[in-house]
């Protein structure tokens, strides 16, 4: 495998985003998306390409990974994400790419098609993600009452109004504020995301996701309600295969199936018996055999 040491790549607003290119420079283009907002790329992801015949650009986004400033949250915003894949694309002199990520990656991979719909050649999407409120209600309130309903208290103790009045104690800058609301929050959404959870709950240091991921679902993603279905309408015959687990708790089906309705390029591949990880041998081989064949 040829891969790239990796470089930071100035995207004005004080951010210099981590972009790192693995593959043959004229392998197939792939975009990787990862997932959060603010989880960023790892070395697990990897092995989802076949490095022989893929180039895959892996991006670090604003605030992510080793992207710096570390955890920044200002001028970060969905657009600001899909300019800055732009400036990566034209920086690395590729025409068009193949986008694939999931969950968060799924939404940002959307909304970057429709904005740039001449420069994706197809896209393999995994756990759908739309950024919408009702999604959010589901994974942590409703969904989460029935599945989890001891951290769905726990929640509930802590924002007795909503998730509205969640986002803003993850956001307060005074640790005694915060530090419960993002652990509460990160434990909820751990346990959504595994088939078989841990049986422990995390009580180590605060992930950045946490915040990133509170800064984004305050502001509704930074996207106008059902915009990525009204985007995915006009993807017309850009082929995409979307992979959904059965038992995604976090990601239910329904939102694959709503997705795939109105694009007509789309095909879903439905994984039974497995939740929302990546992780999930089968999930990560639909995946692999999806990028296999939209780029033979």
């Amino acid at each position: 495998m040829k891969q790239s040491d990796g470089f930071h790549l100035g995207v004005g607003d004080g951010h210099q985003i981590w972009v790192q290119t693995a593959g043959p420079s004229d392998g197939t283009p792939i975009l990787f998306l990862h997932g959060g907002p603010g989880s960023g790329c790892n070395t697990s992801q990897h092995r989802l390409f076949d490095f022989s015949r893929h180039r895959v650009v892996f991006v670090d986004q604003r605030g992510a990974g080793r992207s710096l400033p570390h955890g920044a949250r200002h001028a970060n915003t969905t657009q600001h994400l899909i300019a800055d894949l732009e400036r990566v694309r034209t920086h690395l002199g590729i025409e068009r790419w193949l986008v694939t990520g999931g969950s968060w990656g799924a939404t940002l991979g959307l909304a970057y098609a429709a904005a740039h719909t001449g420069r994706v050649s197809g896209m393999v999407l995994r756990a759908t993600f739309l950024g919408t409120s009702a999604e959010l209600q589901w994974a942590f309130d409703n969904g989460l009452a029935a599945f989890h309903p001891d951290l769905h208290a726990q929640l509930k103790s802590l924002a007795p109004d909503g998730l509205e009045t969640l986002w803003p104690l993850v956001l307060d800058p005074d640790p005694a504020i915060h530090a419960p609301a993002a652990r509460a929050f990160s434990n909820a959404e751990r346990a959504m995301s595994e088939l078989i959870p841990p049986q422990t709950r995390s009580d180590g240091p605060l992930s950045a996701t946490a915040f990133m991921e509170a800064h984004y679902f305050l502001n509704d993603c930074f996207l106008e309600p059902d915009a990525l279905l009204h985007g995915a309408a006009h993807l017309g015959d850009i082929p995409g295969i979307v992979v959904q687990a059965r038992l995604d708790l976090l990601c239910p089906p329904k939102t694959a199936a709503r997705l795939v309705n109105v694009w007509p390029g789309a095909q879903l591949r439905m994984v039974e018996a497995a939740g929302h990880s990546l992780g999930h041998p089968a999930v990560f081989q639909a995946v692999r055999a999806a990028i296999d064949e939209l780029t033979q």
